[in-house]
């Protein structure tokens, strides 16, 4: 099902939801704690969570890659055999041990832009990725949200049931009563026992589906027991006749600055445009400042005294911090490079950027067309929901008139046992109508009211 027909529901349903967590089991449970609970125990929402964080890791690095980098690091090296000896640059035979210590880094001070654009393009993949955690999460709660409406209307149908059957037993006696009078014969007296049983059955049926739609909620919960599970039961009233919809152009309106889909797919347009610029930027020339710092220890190299009296050179051992206070050296630069032919690589990377630049468009576009389809069949169904409602209620109404007129004749024998039960059928088929009727038009008209990012219509009262 679509998109409008989650938020619908939820919508349609969040005058119940409180402060609370989802509750464990055994307390009475709202619709938002249902909602809650399947959230955080879905293992697909948890994983549209974990995407999401690795958008923002992914942000993070774009922003930190902007910042110079700095490395540090030593080398040890042990030599023996013909080794040249750094005082003298000759060779020698001795064995050597080397360690040197370096310490580098670089800052790109010009390059396209790129960094600067790789930020925003992260940032709006990460606004898409949280309008798709959104979305899911309204996508998870749509069958919550039909089992919650599912079970109140059974409890509701089961209630039309019992009052059924507590009317036939009524019936019974005082139809056996005037048996015995010999008002009626024996016959109309089996036929109201007859319909009882079969609205006793019914009462079954209706009982059955009750449990078998706390099932379901249950089920979709991941549940292990439905022992002490019970939801809360709300009083739910229709607007009234005058109640007038709104137009499907200013549903689709409001609902273009609040649907998580049309704000995903815009936040993705932008993230392709960013992307275009980040490619762009691979074409300009690029500078960069580099640094760096040496030195070094080798236990073969000596510290020159000066001369002897033969004038040779005189040596003596060279200590280890001297030596790294002495071999020290240090280099500042500036590097530029300017892309010239590189197997028009940089430049199919931009057509590809254009490409997805269209793709985003009409993947935008797409969402409109579909969210507007979606609003119109909304618009369509409330109507629809209305004037079913409104035609039910006067059929209800004209039919108790009926049956309390037809239950009046039946007492003194005016009509048949026939007539009394088709009467009554009538009569039970239609409130149970009434009730799928009024349900059904709550619901249609707060799918529209959450298209428009309004708030509940107040007719759900607890």
């Amino acid at each position: 099902m679509r998109l409008g027909v989650v938020i619908g529901l939820i919508s349609f349903f969040s005058i119940l939801t409180g402060p609370l967590a989802a509750q464990p089991i055994g307390g009475k449970w709202t619709l938002q704690d249902c909602i809650d609970y399947a959230i955080d125990h879905n293992i697909q929402i948890q994983r549209r969570a974990l995407t999401t964080e690795m958008r923002e890791n992914a942000l993070k690095q774009a922003k930190l890659s902007r910042i110079p980098s700095f490395n540090i690091g030593s080398n040890y090296s042990y030599s023996s055999g013909r080794v040249l000896d750094e005082t003298t640059y000759n060779f020698t035979n001795n064995s050597v041990n080397f360690l040197g210590f370096n310490a580098g880094g670089s800052m790109s001070l010009f390059s396209g832009l790129q960094k600067a654009n790789l930020v925003k393009q992260s940032k709006y993949q990460l606004l898409a990725s949280l309008e798709d955690l959104e979305r899911a999460k309204k996508d998870i709660s749509l069958n919550i949200a039909l089992a919650y409406l599912q079970i109140l209307l059974d409890r509701e149908l089961l209630e039309v049931a019992q009052r059924q059957l507590e009317v036939t037993q009524e019936q019974i006696g005082r139809t056996r009563t005037l048996v015995e009078a010999g008002s009626l014969p024996r016959g109309n007296l089996l036929e109201v026992e007859a319909q009882a049983a079969t609205e006793a059955t019914t009462v079954v049926s209706r009982r059955n589906a009750l449990d078998l739609a706390y099932l379901s909620l249950a089920q979709l919960l991941d549940l292990d027991s439905l022992e002490g599970f019970e939801i809360v039961i709300p009083e739910i009233e229709a607007p009234d006749s005058m109640y007038q919809l709104p137009s499907v152009g200013e549903v689709f309106s409001d609902a273009l600055n609040v649907m998580p889909g049309i704000r995903g797919a815009g936040y993705r347009l932008k993230s392709s445009e960013m992307a275009l610029k980040v490619a762009r930027g691979a074409k300009s020339p690029r500078v960069s400042l580099n640094g760096s710092f040496n030195t070094s220890f080798s236990d073969n190299r000596k510290k020159i005294l000066g001369l002897d009296p033969g004038g040779g050179l005189l040596y003596e051992p060279y200590p280890f911090g001297e030596q790294l206070a002495d071999n020290r050296n240090w280099m500042v630069g500036l590097g530029l490079t300017i892309p010239i032919f590189n197997g028009w690589q940089v430049q199919q990377q931009v057509n590809n950027a254009r490409l997805g630049i269209q793709d985003a468009r009409l993947q935008l576009e797409s969402e409109k067309q579909a969210l507007f389809k979606e609003i119109q069949q909304a618009w369509a169904d409330a109507r629809a929901a209305k004037n079913r409602y409104l035609a039910m209620k006067k059929s209800v109404s004209s039919l108790e008139e009926s049956f309390r007129y037809t239950s009046q004749k039946f007492n003194v024998g005016l009509v048949t046992s026939i007539d009394y039960n088709t009467a009554k059928a009538q009569l039970a088929k239609a409130q149970s109508d009434l009730l799928a009727a009024k349900y059904e038009f709550v619901f249609k008209i707060n799918v529209l009211n959450f298209y428009r990012g309004k708030p509940f219509v107040q007719n759900i009262k607890f």
